[in-house]
């Protein structure tokens, strides 16, 4: 039997960034054996100001943080769609999630959904539904919530599990310094 030191433990939260509903969940790893800490979201429905959302996804993000003090952090990249404002409000509640991460120096890495559903289903082109019911599989959940939000979120962070020790091809950073080298035109510039 293992002692408590000999034990494998990681912590990873996965967000399923959003201006309207922010997805979440906080899975802990023992020995290889994932267990479910969080699953929730954060409902941004009933405000109206773009600025004020984002910084209650970072407040939340921060919470997060401090509540379970995760080792690293997983984020679903937004989808690229026809509508360009979607796409940059999406963008910018990645971001500050992002942002909030880094700020504590917890590495954080982006996975496209296409990626997620495929690590936690076998196939890219699952449905949340399909993805939802796979993760109370896995994780053995009662219930599912309403919203797939936050199974999303959830599925973020078993996705980042199963690509531990591998070859990533997602994009990984460990702080603002990485962030920067990694991606100079989004950094600066006039």
């Amino acid at each position: 039997m293992k002692t408590k030191q000999q034990q494998t433990e990681k912590i990873i939260l996965g967000i399923d960034p959003g201006t309207t509903i922010m997805g979440f969940g906080v899975i802990k790893i023992v020995d290889k054996k994932m267990k479910i800490l969080q699953l929730n979201e954060l409902n941004l429905k009933k405000y109206k100001d773009h600025h004020l959302k984002l910084k209650l996804i970072f407040e939340r993000t921060i919470e997060l943080i401090n509540t379970y003090h995760p080792d690293e952090i997983a984020i679903e990249a937004p989808f690229f769609g026809k509508n360009v404002q979607s796409m940059l409000k999406l963008g910018r509640a990645q971001g500050v999630a992002m942002a909030a991460g880094l700020s504590r120096e917890i590495p954080v890495t982006e996975y496209s959904p296409r990626k997620i559903k495929m690590a936690v289903t076998g196939s890219g082109k699952a449905s949340k539904e399909q993805v939802a019911k796979m993760l109370q599989s896995l994780l053995n959940l009662k219930k599912l919530p309403k919203n797939l939000d936050s199974t999303d979120g959830l599925a973020a962070a078993v996705c980042h599990y199963y690509n531990s020790g591998k070859i990533q091809t997602s994009k990984n950073y460990s702080g603002w310094a990485a962030f920067v080298k990694q991606n100079p035109n989004k950094v600066g510039g006039k």
